[in-house]
């Protein structure tokens, strides 16, 4: 039945829903209208940013190289797999889908969620390197769609000589936040790409990184990639060339064998510094990856210092490769080289006594006689009449004191001491027995190997001879030193008759190769102070000492000595007696340098004692820890406490009567 009323009510209804209805399509159409006349040219360009992305390439870092080309740093393919904290979703959604493909240890898992939790979240987390091709291939496709996984192409740095040149030329590592924050470089957050943290890596780490390039390629709404649409190349870095020959730099890491110390090598007339060797050493094929704590430890608790670059950075007391300093500041005060001075064995100032190595005394020595000697007393004797300020004036003249232009951070400048210096140091005046001691290399004067190096080449070619690590450009003209050629062909009769008098100090040393002549130098440095109820009982050999209180063993050489073209510089840590240990191994090195087969002969009996000596060690070591856990478990009662050995350590601001046995 139709109701009048009920069709009232419909027909407004109606009219509502319907206006309602066209209200929302005139809104809707006009949004249209507008998204696509007014704002249209905004959102072509966001969907075609999503089809379309630019991707960074990053460089290859250039190589280093040898003055032969021979390569000490290079590039490896590295395949990947990375992290992206910022796009993860759910991490542990990705951990599942990563371990459905490769085989992740607990610790590794463990190690991933730290890093994530605990760095920026636009660096990169490395979850796997050196992927095979087949676990590569796989991460490629099976984990294409997983948010944040990202499985990357790239180059690791390989250092072929590992540690021998570790020092030298440092190591590569991931940048720092601080560094990105700094530089504002999008290289630096992009996954697996390295930054130079140490040695020549770093000085020069602009000059190898080279220039980025970058990829236009079209993927799909998932991210997976559809094809590549054009394509900037990247710029590799340079490559760098120095001075280093790379095979006599293995041939002194290996001479070198377990011992502490350093070995440099120095074109007298180039200043090319051939090698420069500090062992023990450190792997920079792991230091460019991650460094795992147990090793870090490790090497932190070495005393053998593997962290530290001895050549430039580690201090000695030169000893009496010194001499040659004292002697030219004699010579240049006007003293006669035939005057004698009678050496009984002791020198005494005043109430003290300082003693000579030779307990019985040289005789009459003069200057001709006491490098080869190395009479101490002869030396005292000198020092005190031209005085610390002329000594000191003449070490700088020959490159001690001071920090060479070389791209090796940290150098130390070591300490070549006079009155001012005292007096600006310790506010008070300079003592006469302290002139004594720095006449024959103790007391306050340190060097490093470095220093004694060009020093030798000094001495060699009397040129300013400044080293250089770079091979770029004609060899520098070195100016005169200004020092008498006189002077200087006393202070290299004394270092030939060094080597090859019948009473030199380093007979070890002699060539063994007939028409080459080597002249050099011993030096024993102290490290202890020997006390005189020490003297009294007998003064305890070296080698019955624990290794950190033994003497350092120095050699300075030059060769040929006829026409000086290579200095050598050695030190051993610890090594006890310059003659005797130091000395056979720059005797060695220069061999390489004109006979390499003849100096490769010695290598392997001289690794075979290495190897016996460091199996000894061990066996004791291991020894003295089953010992120690035993005596920790015996009651108090039952222990046995043993004495420390009678001696003194020096104090190295205090000048003390050295010992000198070579």
């Amino acid at each position: 039945m139709d109701d009048p009323v009920r069709r009232i009510g419909f027909s407004r209804r109606a009219l509502l829903l319907g206006s309602g209805m066209a209200a929302t399509g005139l809104l809707l159409a006009g949004r249209m209208a507008w998204l696509a006349v007014f704002e249209g040219e905004t959102y072509r360009l966001k969907a075609e940013g999503n089809r379309i992305q630019n991707r960074l390439i990053p460089p290859r870092r250039g190589w280093i190289v040898d003055r032969h080309g021979k390569p000490i740093a290079l590039n490896r393919p590295d395949y990947r797999l990375e992290l992206h904290p910022s796009d993860i979703e759910d991490l542990d959604a990705t951990l599942i889908a990563i371990r459905r493909v490769l085989d992740i240890s607990l610790d590794e898992e463990v190690r991933i969620r730290d890093d994530v939790s605990s760095q920026p979240s636009f660096m990169p987390v490395v979850v796997r390197q050196d992927l095979s091709w087949g676990e590569f291939s796989a991460c490629n496709v099976r984990l294409a769609t997983v948010p944040g996984v990202a499985a990357v192409r790239s180059f690791s740095r390989q250092y072929p000589e590992a540690d021998y040149c570790a020092h030298l030329v440092g190591y590569v590592g991931a940048p720092t936040p601080e560094q990105y924050r700094a530089q504002k470089d999008p290289l630096l957050v992009y996954p697996g790409f390295r930054v130079g943290k140490d040695g020549i890596e770093r000085y020069a780490d602009r000059q190898l990184r080279g220039h980025a390039g970058a990829a236009r390629v079209e993927v799909t709404a998932r991210g997976e990639l559809v094809r590549e649409l054009d394509t900037r190349p990247d710029e590799p870095g340079d490559t760098l060339k120095l001075t280093i020959d790379r095979e006599l730099q293995n041939y002194a890491a290996r001479r070198l064998g377990d011992n502490s110390g350093s070995v440099i090598v120095i074109d007298c007339v180039t200043g090319d510094v051939l090698a420069m060797v500090s062992m023990p050493a450190y792997d920079p094929n792991i230091f460019s990856r991650r460094v795992p704590s147990s090793l870090w430890r490790a090497l932190q608790a070495d005393d053998h210092t593997p962290l530290l670059n001895k050549s430039a950075m580690g201090l000695y007391p030169p000893g009496s490769t010194f001499k040659m300093v004292t002697t030219l500041a004699a010579l240049n005060a006007g003293i006669d080289p035939d005057e004698a001075v009678s050496c009984s064995g002791a020198y005494r100032l005043g109430n003290n006594t300082w003693h000579c190595h030779a307990r019985r005394g040289h005789g009459g020595v003069n200057m001709r006689r006491a490098l080869p000697l190395s009479c101490d007393t002869y030396f005292y004797a000198m020092g005190r009449r031209v005085g610390i300020d002329a000594i000191a004036a003449m070490a700088r003249q020959l490159g001690l004191g001071q920090e060479y232009p070389l791209p090796l951070p940290g150098q130390a400048d070591g300490i070549v001491p006079d009155k001012a210096w005292k007096q600006k140091r310790y506010g008070k005046d300079w003592r006469e027995g302290e002139t004594l001691n720095a006449s024959i290399g103790q007391g306050y004067v340190l060097t490093n190997p470095l220093q004694l190096a060009v020093m030798t080449a000094r001495l060699a070619s009397g040129r300013a001879v400044m080293p250089r690590l770079f091979h770029a450009g004609p060899a520098p003209q070195f100016a005169s030193l200004g020092i008498p050629e006189a002077h200087l062909a006393v202070v290299r009769e004394g270092m030939v008759g060094v080597v090859n008098a019948g009473y030199g100090t380093a007979r070890a040393a002699r060539s063994p190769i007939p028409d080459v002549t080597i002249a050099g130098k011993t030096g024993t440095a102290q490290v202890r102070r020997i006390s005189a109820l020490e003297r009294r009982r007998g003064v305890i050999r070296n080698e019955a000492l624990p290794w950190k209180y033994r003497d350092h063993a120095l050699f300075v050489a030059f060769a040929p000595a006829e026409s000086p073209r290579y200095a050598v510089s050695v030190i051993l840590e610890h090594g006890i007696a310059g003659g005797r240990y130091a000395a056979p191994i720059a005797r060695d090195v220069l061999s390489f340098l004109f006979e390499p087969e003849r100096a490769l002969a010695v290598l392997p009996a001289i690794e075979a004692d290495a190897a016996t000596r460091r199996a000894e060690r061990q066996v004791a070591d291991a020894a003295a820890s089953i010992a120690t856990e035993t005596r920790q478990m015996m009651p108090s009662w039952l222990r046995i406490e043993v004495p420390p050995p009678s001696f003194e350590i020096a104090d190295p601001d205090a000048p003390q009567p050295p010992r000198e046995p070579e």
